[in-house]
C-alpha cells in the first residue's frame, strides 16, 4: 500500500514538471467532425485529448505540437452508429485506440492566423495535412482554433461507399495554460 501511495505521489508531483518542459498544459479541448451520410450532415466528437504543446508565435522554428485523441470516445449521439464506427471497417478502436497529430512546421499568415503542417495518423496510415488555425493569448491562457478537411479513404475508414462522403471536416479547439 505504501508503494502504491508513493508511486501516486511521485507521478502527481512529476506532472507539472512534464508540462513545464513541454510548454503549455491543455485545460479544455473539443475535437469534432462532420461528414455527409446519405446527404445529411452527421456530426460527432472525440474526447480524451492529450497533448505536448510548446508553441511560441515569435519562434515558430522551435515550436512543436504533438497530440492524440482516444478513438474509443467517439460519440455521434447515436450509440448504434457509434458502435458501428468503432468496428474494424471504420476506426478499429481495439487495434488503433488513438488518432495522432505531430507538427512538422509552422508559418505565420497574419496577426493571430497561422498554418501548421502535421503528420496525422489514423489507423496505420499517416498523411501530411496543412491545418490553418488561430492562436490567441490572454495572460497565462492561450487558445488554438483550427479547421481542416481529411479524406476518410486516405485512412481506410469505411471503404467504398455511395452514401458516405469521402471528405470529413474536422474542428479542433484547445485552451492551454502556462
Amino acid at each position: 500500500m505504501k508503494r502504491i501511495l508513493f508511486l501516486l505521489i511521485a507521478v502527481t508531483a512529476s506532472t507539472p514538471i512534464l508540462f513545464a518542459q513541454t510548454g503549455q498544459k491543455v485545460s479544455s479541448s473539443a475535437v469534432t467532425f462532420k461528414i455527409k451520410n446519405m446527404g445529411i450532415n452527421t456530426e460527432g466528437k472525440f474526447e480524451g485529448l492529450k497533448a505536448a504543446i510548446s508553441f511560441d508565435k515569435n519562434n515558430l522554428d522551435k515550436s512543436s505540437i504533438e497530440a492524440s485523441v482516444d478513438t474509443r470516445t467517439l460519440n455521434s449521439d447515436n450509440s448504434m452508429r457509434d458502435n458501428h464506427l468503432k468496428k474494424e471497417e471504420y476506426f478499429d478502436v481495439e487495434k488503433y485506440p488513438e488518432i495522432k497529430m505531430k507538427s512538422v512546421s509552422f508559418k505565420s499568415l497574419k496577426a493571430d492566423n497561422f498554418a501548421g503542417v502535421f503528420d496525422v495518423t489514423i489507423k496505420s496510415k499517416t498523411k501530411r495535412i496543412q491545418v490553418p488555425f488561430t492562436y490567441t493569448e490572454n495572460g497565462s491562457k492561450s487558445m488554438f482554433k483550427g479547421n481542416f478537411t481529411i479524406s476518410r479513404t486516405d485512412f481506410d475508414i469505411g471503404g467504398k461507399s455511395m452514401v458516405l462522403a469521402n471528405n470529413a471536416d474536422v474542428a479542433i479547439v484547445v485552451e492551454t495554460v502556462k
